[in-house]
């Protein structure tokens, strides 16, 4: 059962998609702080091989100053309202950092897209799936959010299972250069609507 935990009713029109949401299993989704960056950054560094496959940013590890600057952006973004990110960690130890999820208003207006990575020793639990479950819970309650997309390539078979195990509709394939070396150039967009 997801729980979404927020200091005021989700359905009630929030402008924004709660700090903290709760997951399955003591795990919880938090907004990223300013505190975040080294935490952050060992986490990429350390999953650097695991994410270089499928993300494009990850073709180098980043120093510790550029993820601090992302965090920084990242925390500006959210107090404008456009985008949203998020730690996955343990409910019993906040400061854990074992992935990253995100809603992002680059898609164009009433929709968000939901990204996240994984870090590789907690893969195959349905993290991926229970963040990104209440994150669709919580961009759907949204008043301005009519879709939500997931967007993988076709070869990335992990990713693309989450929208499936959630119910969302396969709406297009898009091809498109490949940006990252194990890509296909074939974007899968999965779409859940209100």
């Amino acid at each position: 059962m997801l729980s979404v935990n927020h200091t005021e009713d989700v359905t009630a029109g929030c402008t924004r998609p709660p700090e903290l949401l709760d997951l399955p299993d003591g795990f919880l989704l938090r907004r990223r702080t300013l505190a975040d960056a080294d935490p952050v950054n060992a986490a990429i560094v350390r999953n650097i091989d695991h994410l270089r496959p499928w993300m494009v940013w990850a073709d180098t590890a980043p120093t510790l100053a550029h993820t601090q600057e992302m965090t920084r952006v990242g925390w500006q973004l959210w107090e404008e309202g456009s985008d949203y990110m998020y730690v996955l960690g343990r409910a019993d130890r906040p400061d854990s950092v074992l992935g990253m999820f995100g809603l992002h208003r680059r898609i164009g207006p009433g929709a968000l897209e939901i990204g996240y990575w994984v870090d590789l020793g907690h893969t195959g639990r349905s993290l991926a799936t229970n963040g990104a479950a209440a994150l669709t819970v919580a961009a759907l309650a949204l008043p301005d959010v009519e879709r939500v997309e997931i967007h993988c390539d076709e070869a990335n078979a992990a990713s693309a299972a989450v929208p499936r195990k959630l119910g969302y509709r396969l709406d297009r394939v898009a091809e498109r250069p490949a940006s990252a070396p194990a890509e296909t150039g074939r974007k899968l967009i999965w779409i859940k609507e209100r």
